[in-house]
Formats: C-alpha cells, sequence, structure tokens
C-alpha cells in the first residue's frame, strides 16, 4: 500500500517503477480513501498499542493505491525493497529512505508474513478483482 502522503506527494509512480523494476507483478491495484472505520479495522492487529489512533488518522487523511504483488519470495523481497519503518534507518536504495518523511509518514505498508499478505489482500480486493 502507498501511504496517503506518498501518494499527496505524487511518488506513486516512482514507487511503483521501483517495484517493478525488482521483479514484482500487480495482480490488482486500487486507489481509494479509507474511512476510519476501515482504517481501524485493517489496522486492529495494533489496537492496544500507543501509535494506534495516530496510524488511523494518518491512513485516513487522504489517498491511497492499494496492490497485490506477487513475485517468489514476494513478502520477504518486498520487505527488503521498502527498508525499515524508520526512514532514518532505512537501507540506501529503498523505497522508504527515498520517499519517506518519519515513522509515521514512511511512504508504503507491506504485510510482515505470507498469512498477512493473503488476510490484507483480501480486506481490498474481492476474488474477481484480481487478476
Amino acid at each position: 500500500m502507498i501511504k496517503p502522503a506518498a501518494y499527496q506527494n505524487m511518488y506513486a509512480g516512482k514507487i511503483l517503477d521501483m517495484i517493478l523494476s525488482n521483479g514484482f507483478r500487480i495482480a490488482a491495484i486500487k486507489v481509494l480513501n479509507l474511512t476510519s472505520a476501515q482504517a481501524a479495522k485493517f489496522y486492529e492487529v495494533h489496537k492496544e498499542r500507543p501509535f494506534y489512533n495516530d496510524l488511523v488518522k494518518s491512513m485516513t487523511s487522504g489517498t491511497i493505491l492499494a496492490a497485490i504483488l506477487e513475485k517468489e519470495n514476494a513478502v520477504e523481497d518486498y520487505r527488503t525493497l521498502i527498508g525499515a519503518t524508520n526512514p532514518a534507518n532505512a537501507a540506501e536504495g529503498t523505497i522508504r529512505k527515498y520517499f519517506g518523511e518519519s515513522v509515521e509518514k514512511n511512504a508504503v505498508h507491506g504485510s510482515d508474513s505470507d498469512e498477512n499478505a493473503i488476510i490484507e489482500a483480501s480486506f481490498f480486493f474481492a476474488e474477481l478483482d484480481r487478476v
């Protein structure tokens, strides 16, 4: 997912280019605005954490781009490509190093496991939306 700050800063095309240049295939993609209820549900795994309310607020502050990416070892390779959560700690050449502003505005979200990737893909896309 390309988060609101990165989308608003017109980085979506550059981010998608990095993703495609690293061998990923886009199986589904959509642009949308999350409601507070939708963002709260998507991030409910973090409900008890102190940053939860700020995360929900940030994710509803503007447009996002959600996508399902495919590639052998997609989750692991994408996590490497996006870099550390804090852009200041992200490796050179990563999406968050180039386009992230802060921990809260770190440009992109990426699933942390194959299981969560399936859950998160199903949150945004119906079976018929996928190529």
